[in-house]
């Protein structure tokens, strides 16, 4: 079997952006794409802002928030998180959104990747980071439609659960994956 190598053969060019929906949180667009051997399409894209996702490590037990998520239409056990505000660096985004949703501060936070939720059909990003050293500091400094709870979890409680009913953020399995990377590289 031969590998492939070039490819350029693989890349489509952008001819063309329609907005059909513009909401709160994203846009929709509709775009019209060229293959490198002509074959034309159209395809849909969500935009939407960049946002942050912070695993607070406390010992051996992570910092978890519980919110209601509306498309799941159920509570969801999560690591602390949200949108990045415009011209916001992310490092600082996820210092803010850990002190809103917890109270608490990190004496250490570290990048530990960025990905892309659904890359066929979102062009935003999620930035990952590390927090230690928790320090509570002040009381949750919620947005006035954010209902969020925060709770102490054990790490492997939250690793075991991942992927069931009370945890059921794809998201979250992403930045607990990179999480492990990060401990398997302190050894």
């Amino acid at each position: 079997m031969k590998v492939q190598t070039d490819d350029s053969a693989l890349v489509w060019t952008e001819k063309s952006r329609k907005q059909l929906l513009e909401t709160a949180v994203m846009t929709v667009t509709e775009t019209e794409s060229t293959a490198s051997d002509g074959q034309e399409g159209r395809y849909i894209v969500m935009d939407a802002k960049d946002w942050v996702i912070v695993v607070p490590v406390a010992g051996t037990k992570f910092l978890m928030v519980k919110q209601w998520r509306h498309g799941e239409k159920a509570l969801s056990i999560e690591f602390p998180g949200g949108v990045i505000e415009t011209g916001e660096e992310p490092e600082k985004a996820a210092a803010r959104e850990l002190r809103e949703e917890t109270g608490y501060t990190a004496k250490h936070m570290m990048h530990l990747g960025t990905m892309n939720p659904n890359p066929a059909l979102m062009s935003n990003h999620v930035h990952i980071f590390i927090a230690e050293g928790l320090e509570k500091t002040s009381a949750q400094q919620l947005d006035s439609d954010e209902y969020v709870h925060y709770m102490e979890k054990e790490q492997k409680e939250v690793l075991d659960k991942i992927g069931t009913k009370e945890y059921p953020h794809a998201l979250m399995a992403a930045a607990a994956a990179l999480y492990m990377r990060y401990k398997m590289k302190q050894k």
